[in-house]
């Protein structure tokens, strides 16, 4: 067995397919640690197959059937940039895919991309002899044998990722803004100067970004749901899905306020969330459960992504045709009761 490596990408040449080798890529999957193994199903036609199973790997499960809520997941790129913006979010710093050797050389780019686009680190697990590497793989400048050495790469979690670059968030946060982003309350402040308008969950003129509008009211705190309610949303492969039903789950606000939320509504360390209502004449403040954090961090990943401005709408893209996606995981989650009509309204 023979390792290669250039860049954030190292090759495993195992061209006897040594089965410690496959064992030792397996046991690496510890999500909790920023590394994880994605098994290729080589049997998939799909197009989007190696997006899929790297979604798996992070936790995620697409909905089942050809005409599923997650039929717009067949599509390559909303695939993968899913998988993407769960992986930045979720803090992935190396990815391990044994069984290379089995992959197209279309789902070999993708992955790439997939590498390019985040900044982690990519180990692939080449089970067949080097002369089969395409050209894309053929490049080497360090080389790594050996058992020990092979283990030692795996249990390093890979380097923070350079990318993506994202762009600041503009924002006119002070001291009281700061607690909030450390899950504190804001200092209160003078009696004089605060009016009815600026009791917990009530709105702060001007309309602006989830920080500044920490500094004049404290967030209304998050309603309750269950631990298996929030691991079904967990679960939900789309970003802006699982944000956006996190939301609805724990603030039972209507789905139009959810259409005005842009990246400036949500804190950095996702703790407090700003929603919209109509002609911005009630934008009231949100605490973020700590379940529901990594789900808004998706979110925002993905809109951020697709090189949004911070001041689009996160969740515009899951607004379209009447909201259909997301209405269809909603009726798949019936014990959060997402579906009626004052909570899921055009």
């Amino acid at each position: 067995m023979v390792a290669v490596a250039y860049s954030d990408l190292t090759i495993m040449v195992d061209e006897r397919d040594d089965l410690f080798y496959t064992r030792a890529a397996l046991q690496a999957h510890r999500p909790g640690e920023g590394r994880i193994t994605v098994q290729p199903t080589p049997t998939s036609g799909s197009p989007a197959a190696l997006a899929h199973d790297m979604l798996y790997a992070l936790g995620k499960r697409l909905a089942p059937g050809p005409n599923s809520a997650d039929v717009w997941l067949d599509s390559v790129n909303a695939a993968w940039l899913a998988a993407a913006a769960w992986g930045v979010a979720t803090g992935v710093r190396h990815v391990v895919v044994p069984r290379a050797h089995l992959l197209t050389i279309r789902r070999i780019d993708q992955l790439l991309t997939w590498r390019e686009l985040t900044g982690t680190q990519l180990t692939l697990l080449w089970q067949k002899a080097p002369r089969a590497l395409p050209p894309v793989l053929g490049r080497v400048e360090r080389r790594v044998s050996g058992r020990d050495q092979f283990e030692a790469l795996l249990t390093e979690p890979g380097p923070i990722p350079a990318r993506p670059s994202f762009p600041p968030v503009p924002s006119t946060a002070g001291p009281a803004a700061a607690a909030v982003a450390a899950g504190q309350s804001p200092a209160p402040r003078p009696r004089e100067t605060r009016g009815a308008s600026l009791r917990p969950g009530r709105p702060a003129p001007p309309c602006t970004g989830a920080l500044a509008t920490a500094q004049l009211v404290q967030a209304a705190p998050a309603l309750e749901i269950t631990s298996e309610e929030a691991a079904s949303l967990a679960a939900l492969a789309h970003p802006l899905i699982a944000g956006a039903l996190s939301v609805l789950a724990f603030t039972r606000v209507g789905l139009g306020s959810l259409r005005s939320t842009r990246d400036l509504d949500i804190t950095g360390d996702v703790s407090a969330i700003k929603l919209h209502g109509v002609g911005h004449r009630y934008c009231p403040l949100h605490a973020v459960p700590a379940w529901a954090r990594p789900l808004l961090a998706g979110a925002r990943a993905h809109h951020r992504l697709t090189g949004r401005p911070p001041g689009d709408s996160v969740f515009a893209p899951v607004m379209l045709a009447e909201a259909r996606h997301l209405r269809a995981h909603a009726g798949r989650l019936p014990r959060l009761d997402l579906t009626p009509a004052d909570i899921l309204v055009p």
